[in-house]
């Protein structure tokens, strides 16, 4: 029975190995997400201050990407997490490095937030200031108070005879 205690304990211990391993592997993939959406933000902001639409429609095309696959990760890693508290008590000291993953992504998470903010708030300024411009285009259009000649006049109508 010794032997099966310990075969059952080397399985054990491969199983662990393998979760650890791929828990590990699973936040490095989100920390390389992570930084690829800061990246990502980072040139947007850019972007924004040089006024280029279409490179922020594309930016923003990809950053939806990014999250959605952030989104994807976090779904995976989530129950990976929980599997991982219950088998790494065995030893601290493998825990050590996904510690430090976790806090690296913690830091890169609040990075992408803080950048978030700032692009929403250049866009929300930028927006404030087109919405300024367009008023004053309105204001001094000399033909704004002028009634189009293809307007309805009074309403009232008016027959025309015609003989052939």
């Amino acid at each position: 029975m010794n032997e099966t205690a310990k075969q059952l304990s080397a399985e054990e211990l491969e199983g662990r190995i393998a979760v650890l391993r791929r828990f590990r592997t699973l936040l490095e993939q989100q920390r390389e997400k992570f930084q690829e959406y800061l990246r990502v933000l980072e040139l947007q902001e850019g972007k924004i201050k040089d006024e280029d639409a279409e490179a922020i429609i594309a930016h923003s095309n990809l950053e939806e990407q990014i999250v959605r696959n952030i989104g994807s990760l976090q779904k995976v890693i989530v129950p990976m997490q929980r599997l991982y508290t219950r088998v790494s008590t065995y030893n601290p000291a493998d825990s050590e490095p996904v510690t430090k993953l976790q806090s690296d992504l913690t830091k890169l998470r609040s990075q992408v937030l803080a950048q978030n903010l700032r692009n929403r708030q250049l866009l929300k300024s930028r927006m404030a200031g087109l919405q300024d411009e367009m008023t004053q285009i309105q204001i001094k259009n000399p033909y704004r108070s002028h009634q189009s000649v293809y307007a309805e006049q009074d309403g009232t109508g008016n027959l025309v005879h015609v003989e052939v």
